[in-house]
């Protein structure tokens, strides 16, 4: 098979290219949203620039590495053209035009960061890269999946982001100097591309902590594991893939209908203030950000997450929010059985009645309305 019809037959999906010569050494890195589309391109016989005709005689083969989106990508491609420093990729300089991630760990409690010159200081910088606008969708992911602190300077008590579970809390002792290193040398791996192994160190963490029955720790870190190996979180999933869950999900919840249209409800607060209620969308299985909402408490004074769940459920679907906005298909509640209970009830006094289910952090069991014990599904369910 010549490389024209193998790159042919190649998957319509996002990854990293390395060009081959007649030896086997790399001599080209190029990343791709589809590796199909991209690739095909060297071997069209469309009209190319004295340098790209040089570099296409010199192709005698070529390997792919899959990944997630190509924003993901971006960071692989980086970090494989500076271990195999191939010959025919451009050098790019270290001026203002291209960004560096940088991860301060001269600091006690490191930081990732973007910026645009590096420094002679204790701090690790990765890249540069040719993205701006993928590199934002890469730390996007990354503090989801690695969520160290953002703020300049530690605050004294927990913040919002500690609330949202973007951060970890060193600033109130929430996670040990230790502990944060790992989760900083576990980002560094990543931005060194090497995924597997950072997956491999985090299931055999995981394995150690269910072992230990320390089970919300092994469920994070089952959740860091999924998002790193599937095509998740922040990066794009293909759609059949995610047709085929929400059919399940129709199917383990007894729904009438595909549920098309999931809102997250959720209450953060800090010793009884600041308290704020969010709301998440999705879409098709996607994040459904135009559809997010905030709402700030107004009439709850102390800790009461059933107020609160039942203030946030009427704002929500009375009033103007219920007239511009159409109703989901499937409401989902952060916490337990009478977290379910209290916002049913209230969803049910404004006059909508719709499936709803709650989810119980610890153990991730789901409490619906048509039985009194909980779902436990297996950790391999689609749904």
């Amino acid at each position: 098979m010549n490389l024209k019809e193998k790159a042919k037959k190649l998957p319509d999906t996002p990854g990293v290219y390395l060009m081959l010569d007649d030896q086997g050494k790399i001599i080209y890195i190029g990343k791709a949203s589809s590796l199909k589309k991209r690739v095909s391109t060297y071997f069209s016989g469309s009209a190319k620039s004295a340098k790209e005709e040089l570099l296409i005689r010199k192709i005698k083969d070529f390997d792919l590495v899959h990944t997630s989106s190509e924003a993901e990508a971006l960071i692989l491609e980086s970090a494989l053209i500076k271990e195999h420093k191939p010959k025919y990729n451009i050098a790019i300089k270290d001026d203002k035009s291209y960004p560096f991630l940088k991860v301060t760990v001269g600091e006690r409690f490191p930081r990732l960061r973007i910026v645009r010159r590096r420094k002679n200081d204790k701090a690790l910088y990765f890249g540069p890269y040719t993205s701006g606008l993928l590199l934002r969708d890469a730390v996007a992911f990354m503090r989801r999946v690695f969520p160290l602190r953002t703020c300049n300077v530690m605050p004294k008590t927990l913040c919002l982001n500690y609330h949202l579970k973007q951060c970890t809390g060193p600033c109130a002792g929430e996670i040990d100097e230790a502990g944060y290193r790992r989760d900083v040398d576990d980002l560094v791996l990543f931005l060194q591309g090497k995924k597997k192994d950072l997956i491999k160190k985090l299931t055999e963490r995981m394995h150690e902590a269910s072992a230990a029955q320390d089970y919300e720790q092994a469920a994070l870190l089952r959740d860091q594991i999924e998002s790193l190996s599937s095509v998740s979180g922040g990066f794009h999933r293909k759609r059949y893939r995610i047709s085929g869950q929400i059919e399940d999900l129709k199917e383990v919840l007894r729904l009438k209908n595909v549920p098309a249209i999931i809102e997250g409800y959720d209450i953060s607060n800090t010793s009884g203030t600041l308290s704020v209620g969010s709301m998440v969308c999705f879409k098709d299985g996607m994040p459904f950000r135009k559809n997010y909402r905030r709402f700030k408490i107004k009439t709850v004074g102390q800790v009461d997450d059933y107020a609160m769940i039942r203030e946030v459920i009427s704002r929500r679907f009375s009033g103007s929010l219920s007239e511009k906005m159409n109703l989901p298909d499937l409401v989902l509640i952060d916490g337990g059985k009478g977290h379910l209970q209290c916002a049913a009830e209230q969803m049910h006094k404004c006059g909508v009645f719709l499936p709803i289910i709650s989810i119980a952090k610890r153990f991730e069991h789901i409490y619906v309305e048509w039985q009194d014990a909980p779902l436990a599904l297996p950790l391999r369910s689609k749904a």
